[in-house]
């Protein structure tokens, strides 16, 4: 595996993820009927200053914490949040939160964050167990919090 990761793997979840944005109006049609187990969307404001991206992505819970993440490296929505520094979470219900994002450098946190991938709903559990070391080699996390003063008391 070099920096990049595994050029399989890689290739395999930009597969997968191509399948998701195909099939992402019937997803969202029944997330936002009935909730898919961890899965939010997270809108945030895009690099170029042209609105803001919207992704359903998998929550992670984890000692307290919540993370989003991509298995793959760096991606749109999350460089986005990288140079927003936050977003908006959605839960299927209409509950919002203003969130900021902190990434996750290599370590123990992230380590955690990824073997706890499999909260994620079926496939995504499975792909992350089985592409577990691309996950390692190239998986971009985030640790969210709430933006100070924006809380009801």
């Amino acid at each position: 595996m070099a920096d990049q990761g595994s050029r399989a793997w890689r290739a395999i979840f930009r597969f997968q993820y191509r399948i998701l944005a195909l099939i992402d109006p019937a997803v969202r049609a029944v997330w936002r009927r009935f909730g898919i187990g961890n899965v939010v969307d997270v809108d945030v404001e895009r690099r170029s200053g042209t609105g803001s991206r919207s992704r359903l992505v998998g929550l992670l819970h984890v000692g307290g914490n919540v993370y989003v993440g991509h298995p793959n490296g760096d991606v749109g929505w999350t460089r986005d949040v990288r140079a927003a520094e936050g977003g908006v979470l959605r839960y299927h219900d209409g509950v919002e939160w203003q969130f900021r994002a902190e990434p996750l450098a290599l370590g123990d946190e992230r380590e955690r964050v990824i073997l706890s991938t499999g909260q994620h709903p079926f496939p995504g559990n499975l792909m992350y167990r089985l592409g577990r070391r691309q996950v390692r080699a190239v998986g971009v996390f985030f640790r969210l919090a709430d933006v100070p003063g924006t809380q009801d008391s």
